[in-house]
């Protein structure tokens, strides 16, 4: 099986003020689904309150980040048996947060 990142920036998601309780709920219901079925791995948003850092090998912090990097929104990371079990479940959240999701195959790596 192979593992999948689903995922959406913050600014995708462009909820009236009546919507985001209901896509949270939404939300939460496919995750609570992907974890019955077995396919859940991880979940969850980026703390954009946060500043993100760069560490270097000596443990030494730096605010200036890689040019171009950016990470914000939310994610989840699911094992599936192919790439259309794939795009089934992001279609699931894309319905679910109102907004596309982008997806993205992790390498295999055999000791993970």
């Amino acid at each position: 099986m192979t593992k999948y990142l689903i995922s959406f920036p913050s600014e995708a998601m462009m909820l009236s003020d009546a919507e985001p309780e209901q896509a949270g709920r939404d939300s939460r219901a496919v995750i609570a689904a992907a974890k019955a079925a077995g396919v859940y791995v991880f979940a969850g948003g980026i703390n954009e309150g946060v500043e993100p850092v760069k560490v270097a090998a000596d443990g030494a912090t730096s605010a200036e980040l890689y040019p171009g990097s950016r990470l914000n929104g939310g994610f989840a990371v699911f094992e599936l048996p192919d790439r259309d079990a794939a795009v089934i479940w992001a279609a699931r959240l894309a319905a679910a947060c109102r907004c596309d999701q982008e997806l993205r195959e992790f390498l295999y790596d055999p000791a993970s």
